[in-house]
């Protein structure tokens, strides 16, 4: 039977081809033994005149027992994923640890039940990101393969290395901010609350229900300052999605609505802003928003955002360190970043009521 047109031609073909054993042409590829440059020089023109680009990398790493691959595990869309700065600023930093050892980054999307397969995708170890609404699922699969685990703000979960955010903590320092300045009212917009991202207001059934570590972290942090305020939980970190929120929170007499707005990353609070500017709302004479992440927002907002600023380039490079420890057989610790407070324009005195 002769071979299909479109067949990928094989490296025993070279080997004819070029006149030598198939381990000799192998060596020619790998680059790791000692071959004649006359030889060499004729396994590279057979392999070129049979369009051969080089062993199957899936059929080598089977070989060798590893694939050079980490998998960045997101519950984003990779379109989402790719326009958040902090996930970028993640990304630039496990890169910066993982390019020396020739490690390459594989990202799985996952999203309510859907996309990646977890259990077949090739990688050496995983990297799960923060701010995950099924986490629990993604680990299930993971630790059926054996492969190390590092998880970015997480609960305590068997066997995975915990990369930890003071989410509560900073969130509350926030919060005490606005209570200084003497703030009453007080709404959240949050990050989704569940895999399905499903937008409405915060209610206590559905902060019961809530499986996002994060989003739940930073309502507590908020709620150990204000625990009676409500708000509204997001479909994702954009401006378009704090934009929508600001429009339900904003929308209704002024003396019923909020003076300030604690967002849960910097992208919601930019659009909580939108929303108000065009309310007609003074920010921040009329309403302070507070956000959380330290991102850049030139473009954005002509505000300077009061904000959490978390260190996520070195959230990345702490991840890919430890991916190297763990791939190297040693254990590494769990590590925990803080946050730190930075006051911008975005947050004055809360306006005096029926001012």
């Amino acid at each position: 039977m002769s071979e299909p047109a479109n067949a990928r031609p094989t490296l025993a073909a070279v080997a004819a081809r070029a006149g030598v054993s198939a381990s000799t042409a192998s060596l020619v590829f790998s680059g790791r033994g000692p071959v004649a440059e006359a030889t060499r020089t004729r396994v590279l023109a057979a392999a070129a005149d049979l369009d051969y680009a080089g062993p199957d990398p899936t059929a080598r790493s089977l070989r060798r027992g590893s694939t050079g691959v980490i998998g960045v595990v997101t519950e984003d869309r990779l379109g989402e994923a790719f326009r958040d700065p902090i996930n970028l600023a993640l990304l630039d930093g496990l890169g910066e640890e993982l390019a020396d050892e020739g490690f390459g980054l594989l990202v799985l999307p996952v999203t309510a039940g859907e996309g990646a397969d977890l259990a077949a995708a090739p990688m050496d170890a995983a990297i799960l990101l923060g701010c995950s609404a099924d986490l629990a699922r993604s680990v299930e699969a993971l630790q059926r393969r054996r492969i190390p685990l590092v998880a970015i703000e997480a609960p305590e979960l068997p066997g995975v290395v915990a990369i930890d955010l003071d989410n509560a903590d900073a969130t509350r320092r926030g919060a005490e901010l606005l209570r200084d300045l003497g703030h009453v009212r007080v709404a959240l917009v949050t990050l989704p609350l569940d895999p399905l991202r499903t937008r409405g207001p915060l209610t206590p059934e559905r902060e019961a229900a809530a499986t996002a570590f994060t989003t739940v972290e930073r309502i507590r942090g908020a709620r150990a300052v204000y625990p009676d305020a409500g708000g509204v939980s997001a479909a994702g970190s954009s401006v378009g999605e704090g934009y929508t929120a600001g429009r339900a929170l904003l929308s209704g007499p002024a003396s019923e609505r909020p003076t300030a707005i604690i967002a849960q990353s910097d992208l919601l609070a930019a659009g909580v802003i939108r929303a108000a500017e065009e309310i007609g709302i003074k920010v921040p004479a009329e309403l302070s928003v507070l956000g959380f992440d330290g991102i850049r927002l030139e473009g954005v907002t002509a505000h300077t955002l009061t904000t959490l600023v978390q260190p996520a380039v070195e959230k990345g490079r702490i991840a890919g360190r430890a991916v190297r420890e763990a791939l190297a057989g040693e254990a590494p610790a769990d590590v925990a970043l803080t946050s730190e407070l930075r006051s911008g324009t975005t947050t004055a005195p809360a306006p005096q009521l029926g001012a």
